[in-house]
């Protein structure tokens, strides 16, 4: 029998949790103004509900397959160097995000002309939400 390595509530609690991440950290009272600002993002009032389900369901399922890789790398991570299980999966989400999001966006926003700030919020809100990430999947560990 094949051994389970993804806790896969630990990965749909970990999109439901992305989803309340961003919703607070995009909020008009914490980022939202500035971001909404710094990427010239016009607020649509009266957005159709369509397209408002195909942007936060893309997002939701972006954040389904970040946190399973994030699970199964942890995994991966646990098995080899033998850290306890909360201890892995934070490690390896900071090295995550370091390496394969904070790095790829400050190379495509400066390459873009994007305002350094606006990269800030964006790696900064990516760091919040890995940091969420592993501590949900370390402490609901594997099935």
């Amino acid at each position: 029998m094949e051994q389970v390595i993804v806790n896969n509530w630990a990965v749909l609690f970990c999109a439901v949790a992305s989803m309340a991440v961003g919703a607070t950290w995009y909020s008009p009272g914490v980022f939202g103004n500035k971001w909404m600002k710094l990427a010239k993002v016009k607020e649509e009032k009266n957005m159709p509900a369509a397209k408002m389900a195909v942007m936060y369901g893309g997002a939701f399922l972006a954040s389904l397959v970040t946190a399973y890789v994030l699970a199964h790398v942890t995994y991966l991570s646990h098995s080899y160097f033998n850290y306890d299980y909360v201890q892995a999966a934070i490690t390896t989400a900071l090295w995550l995000w370091l390496g394969l999001t904070a790095a790829r966006f400050f190379v495509h926003d400066s390459f873009e002309g994007r305002p350094r700030q606006l990269t800030l919020l964006t790696v900064g809100h990516e760091f919040l939400t890995f940091l969420v990430f592993g501590l949900i999947i370390g402490l609901m560990g594997v099935n």
